[in-house]
């Protein structure tokens, strides 16, 4: 794949036409083949390694947008995509390094924590900035949950590779029994920072919150989140995704 183009790529989700962004795939897949890329969408199960590499049942696949949220590869219906992603033989994107390094929100105890980045060596203007933005963040472990427990009002548990708010619980709502279950998995405790709110539509009120969309060449854009309850469901009337504008400083 090094210095070429892809010339077949697949869109790969479980039970790709039950999700939600279905006729988004069936977009992005129509603007990939009017550019000369024929693209495909496909369950894992569906794709095969061999010593060819990748394959569905009409021929190898060189990339692979991946929005399987087993992050990891390691249900059993996903050995095939894993296999070819550790033998570098197909484009993965993202991959499970890249969720490692990036999305697994225990980084947040590290990049929250200001004497441990002093410790590292990261300089004074970046260990404050983040210190003012991030929460104050700690890993649930078998030392800290007694105490976690007692101050949970003031903390909300998310699993370390959650995604879409699944798995998560503001402390003030969270039972003893749904306490105990989380035991079985990984999770982090983050300070509660309430959303701020918006009045939209005749007085309704709606939590808001901005989404910062950025890549190595700087920030692409801005969104909202507008909603009631704990997530963005996209089903609450006046709730989704919003547009964020933006204008440039001006020196006075």
């Amino acid at each position: 794949m090094a210095g070429r183009a892809p010339a077949r790529l697949a869109i790969v989700d479980s039970v790709p036409w039950e999700q939600f962004l279905y006729p988004e795939f069936e977009l992005y897949a129509a603007a990939f083949r009017e550019h000369g890329v024929d693209c495909v969408i496909r369950a894992p199960e569906e794709l095969r390694f061999g010593p060819g590499g990748l394959a569905d049942a009409n021929g190898r696949i060189d990339l692979v947008y991946n929005r399987l949220t087993d992050f990891a590869l390691e249900e059993a219906s996903h050995a095939d995509l894993r296999q070819a992603y550790l033998a570098g033989s197909v484009a993965l994107t993202p991959h499970p390094r890249a969720h490692a390094l990036f999305a697994d929100k225990r980084n947040l105890t590290v990049l929250g924590d200001p004497d441990l980045l002093e410790g590292f060596g990261v300089d004074a203007d970046s260990t404050t900035l983040l210190a003012q933005v991030i929460p104050p963040t700690f890993e649930v472990v078998p030392g800290n949950r007694d105490a976690l427990w007692a101050a949970r009002n003031s903390y909300f548990f998310k699993p370390a590779a959650g995604f879409g708010s699944r798995g998560s619980y503001r402390g003030d709502k969270l039972t003893k029994r749904t306490w105990e279950s989380m035991a079985s998995a990984t999770y982090i405790a983050q300070t509660f920072a309430p959303p701020s709110m918006r009045i939209v539509h005749g007085g309704q009120s709606l939590k808001a919150d901005v989404r910062c969309f950025a890549s190595e060449a700087g920030v692409l854009l801005f969104a909202a989140r507008l909603y009631q309850g704990q997530t963005t469901n996209m089903r609450t009337p006046g709730g989704g995704f919003a547009a964020v504008l933006t204008t440039p400083l001006i020196d006075e």
